[in-house]
């Protein structure tokens, strides 16, 4: 099961299962609360036979044992000071069972209070009609310095270094597995692609047009970058003869990530999402692999690329998109592909609709600024709970002028109790007492952080909606550039994926935000930062506060 709750004399546990990531609300009755010091969380993984408790970094000052930086500490001694916490050791399809206790007592004599156990299964990435690839995204971390010393991949010893598989987590491969699928004579492979230049993929392109595959390849050519490198890494493949370069007409960009695959000419899947066919794409930036073995949405994406095919301009292309690709109704369920450039801002205008509409919560990531109709939901939407992931607070188009208001507008939206907000950083040398530097690995050129392009809405509900793909939630991605997203209605095993690689990212930079926005960074070198022995922590997240609106949504 993805989702479980169990509850126990006023205190509850809500399981949330993704892939790689188990979610865990806690709640436990405030008038119970009076001495607690937080929360120990055992896991027995029932697939591999393996039992321990998770481990923080966080210790009580009156039982520091003075470890070295990086060093983690059991949860039972030094336990989790909040009502959700995350495993992000998990892996996918393994059956596990959690026991969470609240503690209380001293820090020297900590004593459980109250315990309830929860049995989860994760996720596979594989799994019915959608398979879901989420890369690490995250390669400035605490566990990428204790692995590999923060040092850029390269290669070790002439084997390919392990660092790449890891920061992969199974996007790299699944793209190459996904080409393999067409295995030769009558399989087809129609690609289109923004960034077309990370070697290992052009090479599985060029291994099947070997086997007989009928391979043809889209690739932006509107501007030096990515064109330059585009062709380089084409001509080095030897694909000349099965790629067209696509041009954009006016100026704009052709923003797309998919391939659609064909067997006797038939669509038969799709593989979309935001990677780019780039190391940095991959390996680098947030980034997700959506793979839809579904045969209506892979044809809807293969008469999409006839049409690009042709190189057409805007005043062609929009018109015949609008009228054949509408946007969908309020009651469509399942999955549903909406294609760019547009007559109009339509396709955003409907992501705004049902962003402000929901009641529930809503995830939203935002790589390039959030538009004014974001602003709007974000500040006067129904939902009680608003979470939103930037790479920057502002977009690149924000002039100097109009900079010192937008970044007063965006403060004013994050103090609001419903938002929360986390912006793409990393931990530098002296910012924090017994943690390690992270250092960005050099991958990424334009976006270091957050690439992704996902909303999610009432993603814990009955019917939770899951928007994805290429396109940023600007004008530019509805109206002008090549783009491609799938509404996916109704289906909660992708959402609690999305959901879990999501609270996965933005615990993971909106600490490491707040460490950057700190006056005195420095002040943790010389008090260390530790768990609080008052009641004070648990007290903020009562009331009608941030902390609580997201207690009272994990744990239910």
């Amino acid at each position: 099961m993805s989702q479980v709750r169990a509850k126990d004399r006023g205190f509850s546990v809500r399981a949330i299962g993704g892939t790689y990531v188990v979610l865990l609300g806690m709640n436990l009755e405030k008038t119970a609360c009076q001495g607690l010091k937080g929360f120990a969380i055992h896991r027995t993984d029932h697939t591999e036979d393996e039992a321990f408790w998770l481990e923080g970094m966080k210790t009580f000052a009156e039982t520091d044992p003075g470890f070295p930086p990086g060093s983690r500490h059991k949860t039972k001694d030094h336990p989790i000071q909040d009502f959700m916490w995350s495993d992000y050791s998990a892996k996918p399809g393994h059956s596990y069972t959690y026991r969470v206790l609240a503690l209380k007592g001293s820090p020297a004599e900590l004593e459980t209070f109250r315990e309830v156990s929860v049995d989860i299964d994760t996720e596979s990435p594989e799994g019915g009609d959608h398979n879901v690839f989420f890369n690490r995204g995250a390669t400035a971390t605490q566990e990428y310095a204790r692995r590999f010393g923060n040092r850029k991949p390269g290669t070790q010893g002439g084997e390919a270094d392990p660092a790449w598989k890891w920061l992969s987590r199974g996007a790299y491969e699944a793209i190459l597995e996904f080409v393999s699928r067409a295995q030769g004579t009558g399989w087809g492979l129609r690609v289109s692609a923004y960034e077309f230049r990370q070697a290992g993929v052009a090479q599985a392109f060029r291994e099947a047009c070997d086997r007989g595959v009928d391979v043809r390849i889209l690739y932006d050519a509107g501007k030096d970058f990515p064109r330059d490198e585009n062709r380089a890494t084409v001509a080095t493949a030897g694909l000349e003869a099965v790629c067209t370069e696509r041009i954009p007409r006016p100026a704009a960009l052709s923003h797309n990530k998919f391939i659609v695959l064909l067997k006797g000419e038939k669509p038969q899947a799709v593989l979309l999402g935001s990677t780019n066919f780039s190391d940095g794409g991959i390996f680098g930036q947030s980034n997700v692999v959506h793979i839809i073995d579904n045969e209506d949405v892979a044809a809807a994406y293969l008469a999409y690329w006839n049409a690009l095919a042709t190189n057409p301009e805007r005043k062609t292309l929009a018109p015949q998109l609008t009228e054949a690709r509408t946007i969908p109704g309020e009651d469509e369920d399942g999955t549903i592909g909406i294609f760019s450039p547009r007559n109009a801002l339509d396709a955003l205008d409907f992501y705004a609709g049902l962003a402000g509409k929901t009641k529930d919560a809503l995830f939203m990531t935002f790589a390039f600024g959030m538009h004014d109709l974001f602003a709007a939901v974000y500040k006067d939407g129904a939902a009680p709970l608003r979470y939103a992931m930037f790479e920057t607070p502002l977009g690149p188009g924000v002039s100097a002028e109009k900079r010192a208001a937008a970044l007063q507008a965006f403060t004013d939206l994050r103090k609001m109790p419903e938002n929360q907000f986390a912006v793409g950083s990393h931990v530098s040398i002296n910012s924090l007492d017994r943690w390690l530097d992270e250092e960005l690995t050099g991958l990424n050129s334009h976006v270091k952080y957050v690439h992704t392009k996902y909303m999610l809405i009432d993603p814990l509900g009955q019917r939770p909606i899951v928007v994805t793909g290429s396109a940023n939630f600007s004008a530019a991605s509805s109206n002008k550039n090549d783009e491609n997203m799938v509404v996916i209605r109704g289906n909660q095993r992708v959402a609690d994926i999305y959901l879990g690689e999501y609270m996965r990212l933005w615990e993971h930079y909106a600490f490491r935000e707040w460490l950057a926005r700190e006056k005195k960074p420095t002040v943790a070198l010389k008090e260390p930062w530790h768990l609080d022995s008052t009641d004070r922590w648990w007290g903020r997240h009562f009331g009608d506060t941030p902390l609580s609106r997201k207690r009272d949504y994990f744990a239910a």
